[in-house]
């Protein structure tokens, strides 16, 4: 009998063991991926005070959610092996267990009071999230940005454009107006360190903003908005103000630049096409279109079989300087990349 108690007693300590090192080898699992941040269990680094209380709320709302997980988990491992039939005879029954009424009301009262604890933090973040602070009209901004199949566009005050490409200044508030043209589909702007996501949605505007300091981040849309949809993507350029200033002036005093056409062609027009290869369109090497502006107008504004109309609401303007950067790859094929 001592022998069979002595057993057992080894029996278990090595059952314990072997649960104790599964929820080891678990926690070190999360806690690798944790600290692997983007490409893991943590957004990226913040560059914005909107984006740092939602990385706050996640972190918050991930904390009880892992506590959750290992409990619920760990006492299912116990459970399982300490419930286990073993030896016990296929017809017996297990062990009766009857309900305990401390535990049920722990089971109950804890979930709502987790839930109360996170609603109450989040609604406690969300104005600083949503709102932007007050700033003079020295030191913030206002652009305009359009979700397209398959790219983005960006308006600002005075009338300049750019396409896949946005620029703003350093440190200012710089309040976003996104939205997609009637012709268009849903997309969603979102430039992780800055801020969430926010919709672009056809004949609605909706709004958001960021605050942040010099520097290039990448933004994407996503909804899923079409075949090339993973190729819709931008960067946001945070420059000093006086940069931002002489960036916006320039682009409006020559608004059929050949540097916008370039930013047109490669973000709007090489997303589909290759100069020399067919690809999702048709190989635009040797196309006389290239350097047809009627040509590419209608095709721009109203699409052509399967292609979306790209263009549907560009200005004269830039389907110039689209042109323009064109009629030279027709030209010289190798500088188009």
């Amino acid at each position: 009998m001592a022998v069979s108690t002595d057993l057992y007693d080894a029996i278990r300590v090595r059952r314990k063991a072997l649960v104790l090192s599964i929820a080891c080898a678990g926690a070190l699992t999360v806690a690798g991926a944790a600290l692997a941040g983007n490409g893991g269990l943590l957004p990226p680094a913040p560059h914005s005070p909107n984006a740092e209380r939602i990385r706050q709320a996640y972190i918050f709302v991930l904390v009880f959610a892992a506590i959750v997980f290992v409990i619920v988990e760990g006492a299912l491992l116990v459970l399982i092996v300490k419930y286990r039939r073993g030896r016990r005879p296929r017809a017996a029954d297990g062990l009766q267990i009857h309900g305990s009424t401390r535990l049920e009301v722990l089971w109950t009262v804890v979930p709502v009071l987790i839930l109360a604890a996170i609603g109450a933090f989040v609604f406690v973040k969300l104005p600083g999230i949503a709102n932007p602070p007050a700033a003079s009209a020295a030191d913030s901004a206002s652009i305009t940005v359009e979700g397209h199949q398959f790219y983005w566009m960006f308006r600002y005050p005075n009338g300049a454009i750019s396409v896949g490409t946005m620029t703003a200044p350093a440190d200012n508030v710089v309040h976003e107006n996104v939205y997609a043209p009637a012709t268009d589909v849903v997309h969603s702007w979102w430039v992780p360190e800055l801020g969430g996501k926010i919709d672009a949605i056809p004949g609605k505007t909706n709004h958001t903003w960021f605050q942040a300091p010099a520097g290039d981040y990448d933004a994407r849309c996503s909804d899923l908005c079409g075949i090339q949809h993973t190729l819709m993507i931008a960067v946001v350029r945070v420059v000093p103000r006086s940069a931002y200033e002489a960036f916006i002036a320039g682009r409006a005093a020559n608004p059929t630049s050949i540097v916008l056409g370039r930013e047109e062609y490669q973000h709007v027009c090489a997303v589909c096409h290759k100069l020399n290869a067919a690809y999702v369109g048709p190989a635009l090497g040797g196309n006389p279109l290239m350097s047809d502006a009627k040509g590419l107008t209608t095709i721009l504004r109203e699409g052509f079989g399967t292609m979306p109309a790209v263009g549907s609401d560009w200005t004269n303007d830039q389907i110039t300087a689209l042109v323009r950067y064109t009629s030279i790859l027709e030209k010289h094929p190798a500088s188009g990349g």
